[in-house]
């Protein structure tokens, strides 16, 4: 495995490659990411992933500074995992530049859900996406569903912008008692990790509750919202959503998506199942 910290660099070494799949991270990698690594290896003999902290998708009050940055441990996992590349930039390498133009979802993708509580989140995502696909020119990227938004934003992007790049997902990656993997679950302290999958209990609840043939969207939402409240969360938004855009449902619609988003304590996390 080969680390480049340059774009000239990462274009150079992969000019002869015929096929590359990708998978872009912020790095402080777990199973979740290796798990898209993984797939990435069933799609090309070339396996590139980014470590890179996207300064643009955090707003003023969010992380940034202390998210945590283990690159050490995460090229040892990306080994295990078998990727070929790793493009590491630093900031001023990406952004010589302050960034002036940028890649803008339709607002009814993009401000609803996590874009209604991080505001100018996913023009962010959408930018450094759209950026290293430019550089890394893949084949195949890997996104996970956990992010489930994000995938849908970056499948629309690929398929608006003629972008020659296949979208797979990766399935949610969860541990035993399970909680959905996330980089930030290390920000919970002993007894809030006990008290965490107590998420996903209630989206399987609701998708159970679905399934057994009910409708009624909106109340399932509220009292969803209820119960955490109760226990303690700080809820922003639980919502049963079509798969394809993320819009409202109606009754009689099918392919759906439960998605949950909720402070425990200090940390903010997601969800979501399908149904």
């Amino acid at each position: 495995m080969i680390v480049h910290p340059t774009i000239a660099g990462l274009r150079e070494a992969l000019a002869a490659q015929p096929r590359i799949a990708f998978v872009p991270t912020m790095g402080n990698l777990h199973e979740g990411h290796v798990a898209l690594m993984r797939i990435a290896r069933e799609h090309a003999p070339c396996v590139v992933a980014s470590v890179f902290v996207n300064r643009l998708q955090f707003g003023p009050n969010e992380d940034f500074d202390r998210y945590p940055r283990t690159f050490e441990e995460d090229c040892e996992k990306m080994r295990e995992a078998g990727v070929d590349l790793v493009f590491a930039p630093g900031e001023r390498e990406f952004y010589p530049a302050p960034q002036s133009c940028f890649v803008q979802p339709h607002p009814a993708q993009a401000d609803i859900l996590e874009g209604a509580f991080r505001p100018g989140f996913f023009r962010g995502v959408a930018t450094v996406v759209t950026k290293l696909f430019n550089i890394v020119r893949p084949q195949v990227a890997v996104f996970g569903k956990k992010d489930y938004q994000q995938l849908m934003i970056v499948r629309n992007l690929t398929r608006e912008l003629a972008l020659p790049i296949e979208i797979v997902a990766g399935e949610t990656v969860r541990a035993a008692d399970g909680l959905a993997l996330s980089s930030r679950n290390r920000y919970l302290s002993a007894g809030e990790r006990l008290q965490a999958p107590q998420l996903v209990r209630l989206l399987r609840e609701m998708r159970t509750e679905i399934l057994s043939g009910a409708g009624d969207y909106p109340r399932m939402e509220r009292e969803a919202l209820e119960n955490l409240t109760a226990q303690g969360w700080q809820p922003d938004y639980i919502a049963v959503r079509k798969r394809l855009d993320l819009q409202s449902p109606a009754a009689h619609d099918s392919s759906l998506v439960i998605l949950a988003a909720a402070r425990l304590g200090p940390t903010r996390l997601i969800d979501n199942l399908e149904v």
